[in-house]
């Protein structure tokens, strides 16, 4: 008998999966109020582009959704098998994947992390918008260096960005992973982008960090504000 493990590392599976969320998701996108803030981010956050989008890992299920289809974007997703259905779901949600995963600290020799690194200055390089969590494996809310080595790297701004949906199931897991659930309100939270220098020594590559941790922290919680409606947001698309 097939175990779980084996049934979901079948390509036919995954595919089958990825397609599942990705119309679910669309139906969550389609049916939720969402309020942005600010207000005008998409007349202000083009004048920066291409930029680094940050999400906190496990709140990041909508994100496709913010890329308007004249911004060429790219998300970069874990090799992990469970990784392989989120990247069939991104790409038939139009957003191109680069597969691989951060690091603690600014070693990419781990988990693909340098051909990763490598592809997103790249991208960035040719005028792609990047997303990414930036959270370390397995250490919620906490930023690593490794966006910010990608900041410094590229010269391209971080935007630390949030989406919240006022129905939702948080799972009890690493990440509180929130799954988001159709027909409510929403929110989509962007906060000041954050520039490294190419010349960051160690302590201000430390400064960022705290500062795309910080940037990120204040996002969500903004988000959560306005989608449960304690902040007085009022709703436009």
């Amino acid at each position: 008998m097939l175990s779980l493990r084996h049934l979901t590392s079948s390509p036919r599976v995954q595919k089958a999966f990825g397609l599942t969320a990705a119309y679910y998701l669309r139906l969550v996108w389609n049916t939720t109020r969402i309020t942005y803030e600010p207000a005008d981010a998409y007349e202000r956050i083009p004048k920066d582009m291409p930029i680094i989008a940050a999400m906190w890992h496990g709140q990041h299920l909508l994100m496709p959704f913010i890329n308007r289809n004249k911004y060429r974007s790219k998300v970069l997703i874990s090799r992990h098998r469970d990784g392989e259905v989120n990247a069939i779901a991104a790409e038939n949600l139009g957003v191109e994947t680069i597969r691989g995963s951060g690091s603690h600290s600014a070693d990419f020799s781990k988990k693909g992390g340098v051909l990763a690194f490598n592809a997103i200055v790249a991208a960035l390089k040719d005028g792609y918008n990047v997303a990414l969590t930036a959270d370390v494996p397995k250490v919620a809310r906490v930023a690593g260096l490794g966006i910010v080595k990608i900041a410094q790297m590229s010269g391209r701004p971080i935007y630390p960005i949030a989406i919240a949906t006022h129905r939702r199931y948080e799972l009890d897991n690493w990440d509180r992973t929130a799954i988001n659930l159709p027909f409510g309100r929403g929110a989509a939270v962007a906060v000041a982008p954050i520039h490294v220098p190419a010349d960051a020594d160690a302590a201000t590559l430390e400064l960022a960090r705290r500062a795309v941790e910080e940037g990120l922290n204040a996002a969500t919680s903004r988000a959560y504000e306005i989608a449960d409606g304690s902040a007085g947001g009022r709703p436009r698309g």
